[in-house]
């Protein structure tokens, strides 16, 4: 896995981006929210997240994006990589009967992600806030938040308090911590 060296800010050179990247860096410096970046071949495995988070110095952030049994109601949940996820866990603490997986057309319809680069950020393109955000409770004592900016080809280090302060409330989106637990396995 090739990943670039911590670097503040925007990319020089936009003109390779994708639309989808372009807009999250504009958001964030409309925002003036201060960010460091890498640049890495596209992270397909929890392995290669791994090597990204070193570089950024950031405790891995597994995001999921949820769906009830209806397709009707849709989750992104935050939880820290090593942390073991079932499902009952969560529908117990929404009060929903069953969640699931979302489907890639939905990720896209709503968030204009596509598999992958599933990020916090894309809830800014979730303009009739159709995605509720769901936040482990153990990634609040985390000093960064690390994510995509829409693709899975950059990654990003945000404070965490400018991530759940300023930046989710100016994407028009409030934030449920949940607790989910750990397993023996993960200990």
């Amino acid at each position: 896995m090739n990943i670039t060296k911590l670097t503040a800010g925007r990319p020089e050179n936009m003109e390779d981006r994708l639309e989808r990247e372009r807009r999250c860096y504009e958001f964030l410096d409309d925002l003036q929210i201060t960010y460091d970046r890498v640049d890495h071949d596209p992270a397909q495995t929890m392995e290669d997240c791994t090597l990204i988070d070193v570089e950024l110095g950031t405790r891995m952030c597994k995001n999921l994006f949820l769906c009830n049994r209806q397709q009707t109601d849709f989750y992104l949940l935050m939880i820290p990589g090593d942390k073991v996820f079932k499902t009952k866990d969560l529908s117990a603490q929404l009060g929903t009967s069953r969640l699931s997986f979302a489907g890639p057309e939905h990720m896209e319809l709503y968030l204009d992600i596509l598999p992958g680069a599933v990020s916090v950020l894309g809830l800014m393109n979730d303009t009739e806030n159709k995605v509720r955000l769901l936040v482990d409770a153990d990634l609040l004592g985390d000093a960064y938040v690390g994510c995509h900016p829409c693709v899975n080809t950059s990654s990003l280090r945000i404070k965490r308090d400018v991530m759940f302060d300023k930046i989710v409330p100016a994407m028009g989106h409030d934030m449920t911590v949940v607790t989910l637990p750990v397993y023996p396995t993960e200990a």
